[in-house]
Formats: C-alpha cells, sequence, structure tokens
C-alpha cells in the first residue's frame, strides 16, 4: 500500500483500464498503481455527472478530466478503498478463490473445494477462500434454486445435493448477469433486485410454493429462504 496523501497520487494521472476479481473493482493507473475497492455489502460506485454536493456516507469522490465524476458510496462504512502498486498487499485479495462464473470451475472441481469446508452451506458460498465473487444476495438465490436449507452443515450434503448447488449456481449467476446487463446500463450504482426469488422478499410468496418467505438475521446480514422448499432445522453455530 502506497504512502503518502492518496489525492496528491491521484491528481493528474489516467485510469487505463477497468477491471474486477471476486468482489474488488480494480482500476489501473497510468504510473503502474492500481486503485481498489472493496465495496463489502452495502458499497456503489456513481459514475456520471457531478452531484450538486456530497452525501453522507460519501467515502470517495474523484472529479475526471471529462468533467464526470466517479464517486464510491457505502451506506454501512463497511468497504475498503486501497491505492498500491503491489496487488498482494491488498488484505484477503491473494487468497481467493477461483472466480464463481469461470468455465473451469466444474462440477469435479467445485465438489474438491466445498469438500475443505465443514460450515453452513451458505457461509461456504459467501467465503472467498472458496470461490471469489458471492454475496450475501446471491448466496440465498443459489440455495433456494437448489433447493437447500442455507444453514445445512456441508458434510451433510450428498453427491446429488453437491451437483444441484454446483448447476444452481451456475444458472442464477448467469441469468442474473444478463438481466442486469439488460436493465442497468450505464447506471451502475443503481441497486436492481426486484428479479431476485427470495433475497429481500421477506413475507412475500415463494415463486415456487406460494409459501411466504422466511428471514433470518445474524451478523449483520439477512438470510431469506422458504421452509417448505428448503427443509431445515437450525440447531445453533458450531465451529
Amino acid at each position: 500500500l502506497l504512502s503518502g496523501d492518496v489525492a496528491d497520487h491521484l491528481a493528474g494521472r489516467r485510469f487505463t483500464d477497468v477491471g474486477r476479481r471476486g468482489k474488488f473493482l480494480l482500476l489501473p493507473l497510468d504510473d503502474g498503481a492500481t486503485l481498489v475497492i472493496n465495496p463489502m455489502l452495502a458499497g456503489r460506485i456513481r459514475y456520471g455527472q457531478p452531484l450538486p454536493r456530497h452525501r453522507a456516507r460519501d467515502a470517495l469522490v474523484l472529479r475526471l478530466a471529462d468533467g464526470r465524476e466517479l464517486r464510491y458510496h457505502d451506506a454501512k462504512d463497511m468497504g475498503k478503498v486501497y491505492l498500491t502498486d503491489d496487488l498482494t498487499q491488498v488484505p484477503s485479495f491473494t487468497s481467493q478463490g477461483p472466480e464463481a462464473t469461470d468455465p473451469d470451475l466444474t462440477l469435479e472441481v467445485f465438489g474438491q473445494r466445498l469438500g475443505r469446508h465443514r460450515g453452513e452451506i451458505k457461509g461456504v458460498l459467501t467465503n472467498q477462500t472458496f470461490v471469489a465473487g458471492i454475496g450475501n444476495a446471491y448466496a440465498d438465490e443459489i440455495c433456494w434454486h437448489a433447493g437447500l436449507y442455507p444453514f445445512r452443515r456441508r458434510p451433510s450434503l450428498t453427491d446429488d445435493e453437491v451437483a444441484r448447488l454446483h448447476s444452481a449456481l451456475r444458472t442464477v449467476l448467469a441469468e442474473a448477469i444478463e438481466t442486469l446487463r439488460a436493465r442497468v446500463g450505464d447506471a451502475i450504482d443503481v441497486e436492481v433486485r426486484d428479479f431476485l426469488a427470495v433475497h429481500g422478499k421477506a413475507g412475500q410468496p415463494c415463486p415456487r410454493c406460494g409459501r411466504p418467505i422466511s428471514e433470518v438475521k445474524r451478523a449483520r446480514r439477512a438470510t431469506n429462504f422458504c421452509r417448505r422448499c428448503q427443509p431445515g432445522l437450525m440447531i445453533g453455530r458450531r465451529g
């Protein structure tokens, strides 16, 4: 991580590309450094015409030569912004697993990696060392699509259930990417989630069976699921 004043370092520099690794947004600069943003649960990036004022929870605002601005807003103050010439120094960056959308993440590879974890299914899915890029919302969607209780312990899964989980991961992410590309356009700060099946839909009918969707809140995040389509019993957390 580079020392000194970040504003001084960025002034006059040019972004040469835009990339992503897992949940990290990568903005390489023309001097070899990289601006890295990890938005965590609630971070949003806005690119467009300048807003008239800074908003509460605006963590970073960059005025660009074309008159536009790049603004990072974090409603929960959980995200991180780094300026570095060595990505290995960014916490948790090098420990990430393969991309969740990587074609090489076959069922065999998925099963092997899954076998290294013993926690709850949802917790494993959101563990970035397992696979990179799955967050709270899409973990809920994947579990629902697979018909699996999110608090099931990984060792209890059968081979068929592992295959269903892998298939659900592929399907949910592919459909979400297609939907977001069609609907979001250049408004990258807009959160579009009305197409999701269960996440954020507590009390609404399950799209599959019609039963009201349940919600459990733990560790600053909500888990949504259908108790009929995803049967299971929460027996408390274990190590």
